[in-house]
């Protein structure tokens, strides 16, 4: 399959965190995600639109934010990614989110009376606006470049979004490194569609994420997560959205340390698929490091015994054995 001139939709317009994390990715892991190292980026109005993008073939790859650290999942990417035709997640990325206000020059803090953002950009610095624009009307908008453009525009007077933006929109900061907790970070995914090629490789250090829905009864969810468990896959995340076509029923998303391919996490999914009344396989990636962090984001719980490739694998030749007469 050729796969030169790949097109990644992300969440414009141009300016936002999204396309900042793109740009982080680098020519060369873009070539081994997409096989393209200089893919060329379309900037869309919102997340919806980017992974629709990927299914209706406008595109081929869309960037688009999963969670943040402060804020928890974002609600239409996880929506979206539940969706047919399926996507299947390549990379992730971990940014550090700073803020800066960006107003028209010659803007000063006493005549602001609005200021626009991304929802999770006005909830990550909801007590600094409340602090140093005391009274500014506050307007959510479909992201935080969005908001640049507006108070370019002349419709807003200033916005809370990435200082990038500032560039963008011919604007200036009116304050810097703004936030109300200093270690926010937004991990953003790279889903493509199957479209028959393989998965990314095992490194040792990766990421499998899943959709699940269970029967409505004591002990579904109980039963689902002691099948993960007891195969010492380290779950890093769980999170539920509502299935919007059926009332009081809901999809659990859950990411866990390990790739398909390797046994235990395959057993799991597995396990899953006999359990469940769905699941969605939404890819096995590298897990992303946060340099500088001093937490090592690659690093995964200790396996228990029993619990290491090592140990699947002379396990599963232990019973070929047993089965076809040789062992005992």
């Amino acid at each position: 399959m050729d796969v030169t001139g790949q097109r990644v939709a992300f969440l414009g317009p141009h300016g936002t965190f999204c396309e900042q994390a793109l740009h982080t990715l680098g020519p060369g892991v873009l070539d081994d995600a997409l096989g393209d190292p200089e893919p060329e980026l379309r900037p869309l109005p919102s997340t919806t639109a980017a992974l629709d993008a990927v299914r209706a073939g406008d595109a081929d790859a869309a960037c688009v934010p999963v969670e943040n650290s402060v804020e928890g999942g974002v609600p239409a990417t996880m929506d979206g990614l539940v969706e047919t035709p399926p996507l299947v997640i390549v990379r992730e990325i971990l940014l550090p989110v700073r803020f800066a206000v960006l107003v028209r020059p010659g803007t000063t803090g006493e005549t602001v009376t609005s200021v626009a953002s991304h929802p999770h950009g006005e909830a990550q610095t909801r007590r600094w606006i409340a602090e140093h624009l005391p009274g500014a009307e506050v307007r959510l908008t479909s992201s935080t470049a969005a908001a640049a453009a507006q108070v370019a525009a002349g419709e807003v007077d200033a916005a809370v979004c990435a200082p990038v933006a500032a560039t963008h929109h011919g604007l200036e900061a009116l304050a810097s490194d703004v936030h109300d907790t200093g270690d926010a970070v937004t991990r953003f995914v790279l889903v493509r569609r199957p479209d028959g090629r393989p998965l990314p490789a095992p490194t040792g250090a990766d990421r499998t994420s899943l959709a699940a829905t269970t029967v409505n009864r004591p002990g579904a969810l109980l039963a689902v997560l002691t099948e993960i468990a007891v195969r010492g896959v380290d779950l890093t995340r769980i999170e539920s959205r509502p299935l919007r076509d059926r009332r009081g029923e809901y999809w659990f998303f859950l990411d866990g340390t390990g790739h398909v391919a390797e046994p235990a996490m395959g057993e799991a999914l597995a396990a899953l698929r006999r359990r469940c009344t769905d699941v969605r396989f939404l890819g096995s990636y590298p897990r992303a490091h946060l340099a500088g962090s001093g937490d090592d984001a690659t690093r995964a719980a200790d396996p228990g015994p029993g619990q290491t490739v090592k140990d699947y694998t002379e396990a599963g030749a232990w019973l070929a054995a047993l089965r076809d007469g040789t062992g005992a």
